[in-house]
């Protein structure tokens, strides 16, 4: 049995999970806080984060790493065949890691300008996923693939984004947006995350400094 050790609101945690559950690989959740980090998770995470995937006696730790490793270890193949193609999804799963970045961002500042000029990069981002997108319903058509278990966890921001402040950043984005609800049907993207998700995030939001909490009320 693999353990996957997680924060409930960590999108890395959500990606790992998710890999998992389409391999259909059993796995234990092991669950910590990371505000009052236990000395057992400190003594294995070396960089004091999650995901970690505890593997018998080995630990593997950074998401991008554990997928990769179930990818090469279980079936099915989530990644294309062909080198260039596989190349390119990694190249745009990094592309959503680095959306994850924006929207932390956008989540914590408290700086209005830096907050506009996150949601208007967000913006172009989006609109350069328009562009990449074809028939779907997922990134690379039929198939679900890793980086469909990338943008699941960006998407789910905006379910609870959506109820307070329309940022605007997917309007008028028909591929974006059928993706974005093709993944949310995806059982597990469902599963991978706790049942009050939403009312967590909500609350970590509200406690925030921040122009996104302001907005909020």
């Amino acid at each position: 049995m693999l353990t996957l050790v997680s924060f409930d609101l960590c999108p890395y945690v959500q990606r790992a999970a998710i890999a998992l559950a389409e391999k259909g690989v059993p796995f234990e959740r092991r669950t910590v806080d990371l505000a009052n980090k236990p000395a057992w998770f400190q003594a294995i995470s070396p960089l004091g984060k999650v995901p970690l995937l505890q593997v018998d006696d080995a630990v593997l730790f950074e998401s991008a790493v554990i997928v990769e490793y179930l990818e090469d270890t279980e079936t099915p193949p989530l990644h294309p065949a062909d080198p260039l193609v596989r190349a390119r999804h990694r190249a745009w799963m990094e592309f959503g890691s680095s959306i994850l970045a924006d929207i932390w961002t956008i989540e914590t500042t408290a700086d209005r300008a830096a907050f506009d000029a996150k949601v208007a990069l967000l913006r172009e981002k989006f609109e350069r996923l328009e562009a990449e997108l074809e028939d779907g319903p997922y990134f690379a058509g039929e198939a679900f693939c890793l980086v469909d278990a990338v943008f699941a966890p960006v998407f789910r921001y905006f379910d609870v984004f959506d109820r307070f402040v329309d940022l605007g950043v997917l309007a008028g984005l028909p591929r974006v947006q059928a993706w974005r609800r093709a993944l949310a049907a995806r059982p597990s993207v469902r599963a991978a995350v706790v049942s009050n998700y939403e009312a967590r995030l909500d609350a970590f939001l509200r406690r925030q400094k921040s122009w996104l909490a302001t907005l909020m009320g």
